[in-house]
């Protein structure tokens, strides 16, 4: 079997210090993609550049306290891959891929685009160059997941309040007929849909720190495994763990009948 743990740390330090360790440590997870690290090397303690029984990779943002990804893996991988080859986006820490004899894992952190005009046309940006790098990999006969805060809710039952934010980033057309392109044309299958594809409440994965998003689960689901169709086939179990919170994403566990 195996465990990919997908979370959005909005910060390393900060979810360290409410107990995210001892709780991967607990999950066993073979593969963890993390992001928002928010950090860069020389921030990192010794554990999270050498937590116990996994590997540790990171790909920090040129800007300090910003962005960055991560992955944790139990297996030392054949190749590691920081960056899509675009100066822009690589300066921000965005992906990170890790490969595993047939299998590939990608950590991905999508950029927000909700601050300004300016984050969104960012974000198209990234969408229109990372769509044919998502046909490569669908194309390439490996085992991919990319695994990561996508920051777009595809459907309606993605989100609590769907009609009201229509206009608004994370939702908007143009992002979700992305996201339905990506699926339809590109080859990807999204691992938590197929297993539960009317699941709305328990779907969630952020939670805005504004009101009472928490306390009354008005939340999104922004966090998605998206897998090439082999890989998406072993999938068996997912879930969003929420007893506990490590920053304002909930981490997304999937496990597939697949040799760790």
């Amino acid at each position: 079997m195996l465990r990919i743990i997908s979370l959005n740390f909005n910060g390393i330090r900060s979810a360290w210090n409410k107990g995210i360790y001892p709780w991967l440590q607990a999950e066993a997870p073979d593969i963890v993609c993390t992001q928002e690290l928010k950090a860069q090397p020389a921030d990192l303690s010794s554990e999270m550049l050498n937590p116990g029984g996994w590997s540790a990779r990171y790909h920090t943002a040129v800007k300090k306290g910003y962005s960055g990804v991560g992955l944790w893996s139990r297996q030392i991988p054949d190749h590691v891959q920081e960056g899509i080859g675009d100066a822009e986006f690589d300066a921000e820490g965005r992906y990170l891929r890790a490969d595993f004899g047939r299998l590939s894992v990608i950590s991905l952190y999508l950029p927000s685009g909700s601050s300004s005009p300016e984050r969104q046309d960012a974000k198209f940006r990234f969408m229109a160059r990372f769509y044919p790098i998502l046909c490569e990999l669908a194309a390439s006969g490996r085992d991919v997941g990319v695994c990561g805060d996508w920051n777009i809710a595809h459907q309606e039952i993605d989100l609590k309040n769907w009609k009201s934010n229509q206009k608004n980033s994370g939702f908007l057309p143009e992002e979700r007929a992305w996201i339905g392109q990506v699926l339809a044309a590109g080859g990807w299958r999204d691992v938590y849909r197929q297993l539960y594809p009317a699941t709305t409440d328990d779907c969630y994965t952020w939670w805005s720190n504004r009101g009472q998003a928490w306390a009354k689960n008005v939340g999104w689901r922004l966090d998605y495994q998206l897998a090439t169709p082999a890989l998406a086939a072993q999938a068996r179990q997912a879930r969003v763990y929420k007893a506990q919170r490590f920053s304002d994403h909930a981490p997304l566990i999937i496990d597939y009948d697949y040799p760790a």
